[in-house]
């Protein structure tokens, strides 16, 4: 499911970038197209890596970290669709109170992170 997600994700950041560009650019101010793009840049960047655990885990069935590596996956998905998304459709459908749901996101994605590294720290004692 991880690996589906940053599938996923990986398509709706070039889908919305691409929306974003060459549909909405003319018709939204400078500054809410500078937010869509940092919610593209995020969604990619995260689509990324969660993808790279996606691969991990189907690559390591056994591995003692891979309930953290799924938290970890999990909680950055959750996190990118909860900061791109709200932001994308904050500016879409001209929604201003919906940016309040980004903080969350960013920490939700800061918490996977943390968790990931956890994982690393953990086998990489497990290596020794």
């Amino acid at each position: 499911m991880i690996l589906f997600l940053g599938a996923a994700l990986g398509f709706v950041s070039v889908a919305f970038g691409a929306f974003a560009e060459h549909g909405l650019r003319e018709n939204i101010s400078a500054e809410h197209f500078r937010f869509l793009m940092t919610a593209v840049r995020y969604n990619q960047v995260h689509a990324a890596v969660i993808t790279a655990i996606g691969m991990f885990l189907l690559s390591q069935l056994s591995s003692p970290i891979n309930q953290q590596l799924r938290w970890s996956g999990s909680l950055i998905s959750v996190g990118t669709m909860l900061f791109s998304f709200s932001i994308y459709f904050s500016v879409v459908f001209d929604i201003p109170a919906l940016v309040n749901i980004t903080p969350i996101g960013g920490m939700t994605i800061m918490a996977g992170w943390l968790l990931l590294a956890y994982a690393a720290v953990r086998a990489s004692k497990a290596n020794r």
